[in-house]
């Protein structure tokens, strides 16, 4: 029996097909790999024509993304408008159909996404009320899975897609009426059944064996009183069958049985009794099926063979009994070619015919033609010579890309290379769109990236290869005679078909296998080399003029991209030194307050805040600040740290907090019209716990009181900085009573895709609550951990907690031990909440 995981998924999402008018679709869930999706569960399609979407990042340019990542539904009517918004899932599937994606939300945020696809309709947008139903069931998910997980049920997914067989079209339903009739006396009894089956009233029915012909035609007339004469004259029990055509012209099974009797007298009588079977929707019957001059396989949409007819069994070597029951790629490998999923693929999707050649090995080739339906693919298939242009890769898979429908197949993958190239954005990003989008491509399964740096090429990424064989070539000079430095310093592609040929080439070069196939490629783009790509496959093969064209173009992609990386790479890395100097490093430590600052950066992007916090001594009080710039990147965190200093200096010269503020606001306008923060500022005395605060369309503080009560408050305030240079931002007093903790923060910490944040504020507040009166580091680490929890977070978090003493003291606390900082204090590098 499928575990509660499996039975709500499968429920939900047959119910979400059948509403939204689909003929297919599928769950993604979240992995234990941060910023994961797996498909958990495909409904309607066979699972291995689609593994290049098993697992989709939720970064990527997909709708199953985006919908993770905002938690707002995407209703795609046709080809057209997903090609406009979406072009990387266009390149994988370019077919036309539609699909409806909707977030599968918990109360902590998206657990998942559900996915319907569906046929196009070009120029009518989905209806609204298409997406709303989908919705409600996308929530009523979520809703099962809260609970699951409630009673200790992990309702994340690791491994393939579990395969759902929807339910079949609805058809007439099997019905069955039951008679008997006298053949002396011509009369006939009918249950009500029967009745309907012929179209009578049950209180009209005559009663006549002569008024049930009338309903049938005369060829059927005949044959009924012939079937009759010879059940009666027959000299035991007997049972016969034919087939009548009703008023509506569908055939229905007609069975009689009868005994022959003999009264007093030499005439011989009977009766009989029997039933009236209509079948309904009546499928193809087995006879009639192998009376064409054509093979005929029918499968159901998971790609199960259900039926052969006899010249089926013939044209593909295997009897019914080694077809029927089987998954086609598995009792006939040769179907599996790439370039036959393809045209599966279509067919399914597009619910269109496709028609393409097959050579079933040794040397019988086929023409092939797939039939989609609602309820599977019927596949008719005829032998045929074999073609002019003779497929190298069809003939011979793996050696090349030769005919036209192989190049169809094997040319989206690397126009999704092309496409995926463009959203990655750091050098590892592109070693792994290289690895989900060019190995699968060309049937590869090892990949290795070199970069060049100071004349030695470095490894940077690997995959597939026996751990630490490539260690001896990492530094290696461009002095080395290796294929991989020749590659690059003649900037022509290698290309060896066996790993004989390359140990020919290269005598004594370690090699991994003895078998294989090697490509290695120039990575150079603009005229400059970057580095050199490797790929390697497990068996050897050839590689056809147009394969070694497109990888050819494909590693300038490969290297544009990643001179592309490289170039972030610094310039990131130049801003995360910007922010780590202007963020404090230590905060001041004043008698009667504790305070600790965390910062942990969004896992989206690679980009840095503008997110910033601080504590400033003025006199007899204490400025606790926190900021948000808008945007990231350098410019964001370069107009953070002239905020930054804005404040203090306007704090040092003991402005009010109203005066800080509004200097601040003036000099963001005059600094960088159009761009703005928002920003709470307060004033605390440390003796007394008053404290007066500002704040400029910054997110409510969270108050703790010494008895445990947690509360958000509802401070008066002004727009954010940087719009109005005469906006006002009033100044509310407060007491922070001894035990009392307050809690300042960006909305980064609160802010959830498919929630609203003021859900957010509130998940925080009763955090804070839960959490009670602990020090400050254990109160920080358990917040930004819950933080940390959440995959995908668009947004840098700032966090700034203030405490003031329960007692007096006269000396600091002692130090929090190896869980934390000191109470206090706050540090770059050794905190690990500090960074992420």
């Amino acid at each position: 029996m499928p575990d509660a995981l499996s039975l709500e998924l499968a429920q939900a999402l047959v119910s979400a097909v059948e509403s939204g008018d689909g003929y297919a679709g599928g769950v993604y869930l979240r992995g234990r790999t941060p910023g994961l999706l797996r498909l958990a569960m495909l409904a309607g399609l066979p699972a291995p024509l689609f593994r290049p979407w098993w697992r989709v990042q939720v970064n990527r340019p997909f709708p199953v993304s985006e919908v993770y990542r905002s938690g707002r539904p995407v209703l795609l009517s046709d080809a057209e408008e997903a090609m406009r918004r979406f072009p990387q899932l266009m390149a994988g599937l370019p077919f036309p159909f539609g699909s409806l994606w909707v977030p599968v939300a918990g109360p902590r945020g998206t657990l998942g996404v559900l996915a319907v696809l569906r046929p196009s309709t070009p120029g009518r947008p989905v209806a609204p009320a298409d997406g709303d139903r989908l919705h409600r069931l996308g929530r009523r998910l979520g809703a099962a899975l809260t609970d699951l997980e409630a009673r200790g049920v992990d309702c994340g997914w690791e491994g393939e897609p579990a395969p759902v067989q929807l339910p079949a079209a609805v058809t007439p339903p099997v019905r069955i009426g039951r008679f008997d009739w006298d053949p002396g006396s011509g009369r006939v009894s009918a249950d009500d059944e029967l009745c309907a089956i012929l179209g009578f009233e049950p209180a009209a029915f005559p009663g006549t064996v002569d008024a049930l012909a009338e309903r049938l035609v005369p060829e059927d007339v005949h044959g009924l009183w012939a079937l009759a004469r010879r059940t009666v004259e027959s000299a035991g029990p007997v049972v016969r069958r034919m087939r009548l055509r009703g008023p509506d012209g569908r055939s229905r099974l007609l069975e009689l049985s009868g005994r022959r009797t003999l009264p007093e007298g030499d005439v011989s009588t009977g009766r009989l009794s029997g039933f009236l079977v209509d079948l309904g929707a009546e499928p193809v019957t087995p006879e009639a099926a192998d009376r064409l001059p054509r093979g005929i396989l029918s499968l159901d949409r998971l790609g199960r063979i259900t039926y052969a007819n006899g010249l089926a069994e013939e044209l593909l070597g295997h009897s019914r009994a080694e077809l029927v029951g089987q998954i086609v790629w598995q009792a006939l490998p040769w179907f599996g070619h790439e370039a036959h999923e393809d045209h599966y693929r279509a067919a399914l999707i597009a619910g269109e015919p496709a028609h393409f050649l097959a050579r079933r090995p040794p040397s019988h080739w086929l023409s092939v033609s797939l039939y989609p339906g609602h309820d599977g693919v019927s596949v008719v298939l005829q032998e045929t010579g074999r073609p002019a242009y003779a497929p190298g890769s069809v003939t011979s898979p793996g050696l090349g890309i030769g005919s036209t429908a192989d190049r169809s197949s094997a040319l989206y993958r690397p126009v999704a290379l092309a496409i995926a190239l463009t959203e990655a954005v750091t050098a590892r990003q592109v070693s792994a769109v290289v690895t989900e989008e060019l190995l699968p491509a060309f049937g590869g399964r090892q990949l290795a990236i070199y970069l060049l740096n100071e004349r030695h090429l470095h490894l940077a990424w690997e995959t597939g290869f026996p751990q630490g064989f490539l260690d001896r070539f990492d530094g290696v000079g461009l002095d080395v005679s290796i294929p991989g430095v020749e590659t690059l310093t003649t900037g022509r592609p290698i290309f060896f078909e066996s790993m004989q040929r390359l140990a020919e080439a290269y005598p004594g070069i370690p090699i991994d296998a003895d078998v294989g196939a090697r490509a290695f490629l120039p990575l150079i783009a603009s005229g400059r080399p970057v580095g050199s790509c490797i790929l390697g496959f497990d068996r050897p093969r050839g590689f056809s003029p147009e394969e070694r064209t497109v990888l050819t173009a494909l590693a300038g992609l490969i290297a544009q991209a990643l001179q592309r990386a490289q170039r972030y790479d610094s310039e990131a890395a130049l801003a995360r030194g910007l922010q780590d100097a202007l963020l404090p490093h230590r905060l001041p430590e004043v008698d009667g307050v504790d305070t600790l600052g965390r910062y942990l950066s969004g896992t989206q992007g690679m980009d840095v805040g503008g997110d910033w916090y601080d504590v400033i001594e003025t006199g007899h009080e204490l400025a606790l600040i926190i900021g948000d710039v808008q945007g990231h990147g350098v410019s964001a965190a370069a107009t953070m740290g002239q905020l930054r200093s804005a404040v203090r200096a306007f704090a040092l010269n003991n402005h009010d907090p109203q005066e800080v503020m509004s200097g601040t606001n003036r000099l963001l306008i005059d600094l960088d019209p159009g761009q703005f923060a928002s920003c709470c500022y307060v004033a605390l005395d440390p003796a007394t716990g008053v404290a007066r605060a500002v704040r400029a369309g910054h997110p409510q503080p969270v108050l703790r009181r010494p008895d445990g009560r947690t509360e958000v408050l509802d401070l008066p305030g002004g727009i954010v900085l940087g719009i109005d240079e005469h906006a006002v931002h009033p100044v509310t007093e407060l007491r922070l009573e001894p035990g009392a903790m307050l809690a300042l923060f960006t909305d980064g910490l609160i802010e959830r895709p498919g929630t609203d944040i003021d859900e957010g504020i509130e998940r925080l507040r009763a955090t804070v609550e839960r959490i009670g009166a602990v020090p400050l580091a254990d109160t920080a680490d358990r917040v930004i951990d819950e933080a940390r929890a959440a995959t995908a977070r668009p947004d840098d978090i700032a966090l700034l907690l203030a405490a003031r003493w329960a007692r007096t003291r006269t000396a600091r606390p002692p130090a929090a031990g190896p869980s934390g900082p000191e109470p206090g204090r706050t540090f770059r590098g050794p905190d690990p909440g500090r960074s992420a």
